[in-house]
């Protein structure tokens, strides 16, 4: 079986995502760097791996997929090592359902509206927007106070173990927490505070920091 190939940047949320998974996996991969936001575009020959441009795109065995959660679940399943998707009926269905806020609330209201405006836009000597932020706070408040709920006795959010629900999560939690809004608002989220230090000192995220 061939090494996989994760086409993107290190920088992106959805590239990290795939490498988390990855590096619990235990997999070896290659890391192709893509750029999505150079002059004219992405480059070509990235259109015949992702026909939309975005990033990741994955390579394995011939086969080339693109979207995050499917990548995700194909390495989850394709390759040897620690399963990172419940059995149960009721865990999986609360790994879905985490994943698809992220995806669908989180991302946008956490990573673009919030840390984009208040971390990276002024490290580029642009102004922060702060209506953008002031609209994106309470999308995120929500999203915390679900995912509070999410996490049961146990430390992860689907169940006892480690599944792709925390992978997902985790790289737009680390943007997230580096705004001041971010940091304070976790600390009113104790299951969530004690997830996030579980996840953050994990192997696989400290070698998958841009």
């Amino acid at each position: 079986m061939s090494e996989p190939i994760v086409f993107g940047a290190p920088y992106s949320v959805y590239v990290r995502i795939v490498r988390l998974t990855l590096a619990e996996k235990g997999v070896g991969y290659q890391l192709v760097p893509v750029d999505v936001f150079a002059d004219g575009g992405p480059p070509t020959a990235h259109l015949s791996r992702h026909p939309f441009g975005k990033i990741p795109a994955f390579e394995h065995d011939g086969m080339t997929i693109f979207e995050t959660a499917a990548i995700t679940r194909y390495v989850d399943e394709a390759f040897a090592g620690p399963r990172l998707q419940p059995d149960a009926p009721r865990d999986r269905a609360r790994m879905n359902q985490a994943t698809g806020l992220l995806d669908a609330y989180a991302y946008r209201a956490m990573v673009w509206d919030i840390y984009v405006e208040r971390v990276s836009n002024p490290r580029d000597g642009k102004p922060s927007d702060e209506a953008r932020i002031a609209a994106g706070l309470p999308v995120a408040q929500t999203c915390l106070d679900v995912l509070e709920t999410l996490v049961p006795g146990s430390t992860w959010l689907a169940g006892d173990t480690l599944s792709l629900a925390d992978l997902h999560a985790a790289p737009m939690f680390a943007y997230f927490l580096k705004t001041p809004e971010g940091a304070a608002m976790i600390k009113r989220q104790p299951r969530l505070s004690a997830w996030w230090a579980a996840m953050s000192a994990r192997p696989s995220f400290a070698a998958t920091q841009d």
